[in-house]
């Protein structure tokens, strides 16, 4: 008799004995380790349901209806959709989003990128790493509130520097020029930090005998970061380009501390627009109209994103 044949006995005289019994493998354990799981994610669960899942439900509602917060909402379908369409304040305000989109993340990633290099190559110092991450540990407020008074036209330390140098005052916020630019290169500086700690954590993941057989093959630095670092750090960088471009479209503390989206509407970024509309004329419905399009804009985004990068494979090997 062969050993599979065996094998396939000795499986199958098994399995009827310990159904006999009532003995199913593994199956109390599981149970357990599944109840175990479920109360340790309840909490979480509780809190998502409450304050994200349920107020997303009902501003899908209320987009179909006529809301003012002081009267019962009445339905009203598509219609706030359609006057979406022919709205230019909204419009205007996704080119300013875009414009602030463009500019944050291309320093934003390029610095980022080049500062968590410098990191795993030069120092990998947990002191080094707590300094670079500190400014992303303070209050977007207070960021903008202290980079508000230090460019300030007329008595910021920036323009007093400049004066010193003969360049006249720049209005850094008081220009529809400079204002995006500006709050776009604010927020950099806040995120920098973390945003670089997260491709360093990408950068530990890649084997170092990789980068020994580069230099034995005589491949200098910047060619190894061309061909070798990049490639494997592209689930990293396609996660790290879905957090930030998610999060500078929601954009919106910066603006409303600064220059509550003027001079001249250009500075209106959607999210400081939704509130403007919600909160200052009391458009629930209209608002949340814009909210659901502003979601299903960064649903297509953040999905085009990771098919693009193929976030989900690794050339690690």
């Amino acid at each position: 008799m062969s050993l599979t044949s065996r094998a396939a006995r000795t499986r199958s005289s098994v399995r009827p004995s310990l159904q006999v019994h009532g003995y199913r493998p593994d199956s109390d354990g599981t149970r357990r380790e599944r109840l175990t799981a479920l109360l340790f994610i309840l909490p979480a669960l509780l809190g998502f349901s409450v304050f994200y899942f349920w107020p997303t439900l009902r501003g899908l509602y209320y987009s179909f209806t006529d809301f003012d917060v002081f009267n019962r909402p009445t339905w009203v379908g598509l219609d706030n959709y359609a006057a979406l369409l022919d709205d230019p304040t909204f419009w205007n305000a996704m080119k300013v989003t875009v414009q602030y989109v463009v500019i944050n993340i291309g320093t934003q990633t390029v610095l980022a990128l080049l500062l968590a290099v410098l990191l795993h190559r030069l120092t990998r110092s947990v002191l080094v790493r707590s300094v670079i991450v500190l400014p992303y540990l303070i209050s977007n407020v207070v960021v903008a509130l202290v980079f508000y008074w230090m460019l300030d036209a007329q008595i910021g330390i920036t323009n007093q520097f400049l004066g010193w140098v003969g360049v006249d005052a720049i209005p850094f916020f008081g220009s529809q020029d400079w204002a995006i630019p500006t709050i776009a290169l604010v927020n950099t500086w806040r995120h920098l930090g973390y945003t670089a700690l997260l491709i360093f954590a990408g950068l530990l993941m890649i084997p170092d005998h990789v980068y020994e057989a580069g230099r034995v093959d005589g491949a200098s630095e910047w060619k190894m970061f061309w061909r070798i670092t990049l490639p494997l750090l592209r689930p990293i960088l396609a996660l790290v380009l879905v957090i930030t471009v998610v999060g500078s479209f929601q954009a919106f503390d910066t603006v409303a501390v600064t220059t509550a989206g003027g001079p001249a509407d250009a500075t209106k970024v959607i999210q400081y627009y939704i509130f403007d509309l919600a909160f200052q004329r009391y458009q629930f419905g209209y608002a949340s109209a814009v909210s659901v399009v502003l979601f299903l804009i960064l649903a297509a985004v953040a999905f085009v994103q990771l098919r693009l990068m193929r976030a989900n494979e690794s050339d690690v090997a």
